[in-house]
């Protein structure tokens, strides 16, 4: 059992959408059960970020007060942060939560803050570190393999690299069975990351922040294996160290 007086406080960023609750028709955060069900399971205390207007010391006073980080998946980042202009298969701006993101994960890599990024999370650390997206996997490998329908995840194995810091976490390098629902992922690799995995044809599965505790990025959706939380519990245990 994970004593409360030891668990650390995990901030998880959430949704910004249009939802319908009774008479109610409103746009408000929201962040499916999955991603804070898996931190509390891990040994964290999850607590939601919505989109807000950002600053560095808003950024900073945030950091200050948790003991890691998720960016959590959602819709795709704006293809002017890396120079291209939109095509029609990426999704509309959201740039509310695209510069609070950025914001929160700069603070996160300059403290030394514990962080994850998972599916967009991954994208929008590469973009706010100077890399660039494929806008359209489907076209650039002939393959929708990635691509998940009606809510429904695909299983794609992911080759974890030996020695690297997700390797540790999960017992050494591996391949495992990621659960992918996503048509974009990391083109030009941005300066400062290092990949950690890739899939069989080459996409980017995961990378690391270099020189930093716990700085990662993962393509897949390790909140969809609710029995294997490795990856949640190696954040944790980062938090906790980073808060003693």
């Amino acid at each position: 059992m994970v004593l409360s007086g030891s668990r650390p406080v995990i901030g998880i960023t959430t949704y910004l959408e249009q939802a319908q609750t009774g008479v109610w028709d409103v746009p408000a955060s929201f962040l499916p059960k999955n991603y804070f069900a898996a931190v509390y399971e891990a040994g964290g205390i999850p607590v939601l970020l919505p989109p807000q207007p950002v600053d560095a010391e808003i950024a900073a006073a945030v950091l200050g007060r948790i003991d890691g980080l998720i960016v959590a998946g959602g819709k795709d980042v704006n293809p002017s942060r890396y120079g291209q202009e939109r095509l029609p298969t990426t999704d509309e701006p959201r740039d509310d939560r695209d510069e609070w993101e950025t914001a929160l994960l700069l603070a996160a890599i300059e403290t030394g803050t514990p962080f994850l990024g998972i599916c967009r999370g991954l994208q929008v650390l590469n973009v706010a570190l100077g890399g660039t997206l494929h806008q359209h996997l489907p076209e650039v490998l002939g393959s929708d393999r990635y691509t998940g329908v009606d809510g429904v995840f695909k299983e794609n194995d992911v080759t974890v690299d030996e020695g690297t810091r997700i390797a540790r976490v999960l017992g050494g390098g591996e391949t495992l069975a990621g659960k992918s629902y996503h048509h974009q992922a990391v083109d030009e690799l941005a300066p400062g990351l290092a990949i950690a995995a890739r899939s069989d044809d080459g996409t980017v599965q995961a990378v690391e922040v270099e020189g930093v505790p716990f700085g990662v990025g993962v393509q897949w959706h390790p909140e969809n294996t609710p029995d294997d939380l490795r990856l949640f519990a190696g954040l944790v245990e980062a938090a906790r160290e980073y808060r003693s």
